[in-house]
């Protein structure tokens, strides 16, 4: 089915062609589910609550985009949601006007994306949250700001950090696999 045809399934509660769009679109959803949780159960948890809002929804896609980004808008959404519950506000406090110098970016050969995104699991909440919208989904600090509800200067120092950290983590694994 293409999506079109996944979508007037969906606005008629056809069983089929919700079944279809889950089988077409979960695992990529999973995977940014689980670069937002801690653990894969919360990522699972994400992901269904996410896909409950797109079946209800649905209704609500204008087709002015891809179905896919609509529903990935939806997921990270979701995820933020949940993740704002968590330690996050706590990690945050006092930075609003800290900012370091940026990183320089470094390819390592030796690193494969299964083991890349362990390490980014490994970063504080805070920073992987940042990371993500930033390195991966590709939000602007001021985006990121307002579904945070953090200063743009939070974002900026949050993603810093993080790519100071990530860059010692990925080290630390390069001698490792030395």
């Amino acid at each position: 089915m293409n999506d079109q045809q996944l979508i007037e399934g969906c606005l008629r509660k056809d069983k089929r062609s919700e079944k279809a769009l889950f089988n077409k679109y979960s695992q990529r959803m999973y995977t940014i589910c689980r670069r937002y949780a801690r653990h894969d159960a919360e990522a699972e948890d994400i992901l269904q609550d996410a896909l409950i809002k797109v079946y209800d929804n649905i209704k609500n896609f204008r087709a002015e985009g891809s179905l896919e980004a609509w529903i990935r808008r939806i997921v990270v959404n979701t995820a933020l949601k949940m993740v704002s519950k968590s330690s996050f506000q706590k990690e945050q406090l006092g930075m609003e006007n800290y900012q370091e110098a940026a990183t320089e970016p470094r390819a390592f050969r030796n690193l494969s994306a299964e083991e890349l995104m362990g390490l980014i699991a490994r970063l504080p909440d805070g920073y992987r949250i940042v990371f993500n919208l930033a390195a991966i989904e590709g939000y602007t600090h001021k985006e990121i700001g307002a579904m945070l509800g953090i200063q743009e200067s939070t974002s900026r120092s949050q993603l810093t950090k993080a790519r100071k950290m990530l860059q010692s983590l990925v080290l630390k694994q390069e001698k490792i696999t030395l």
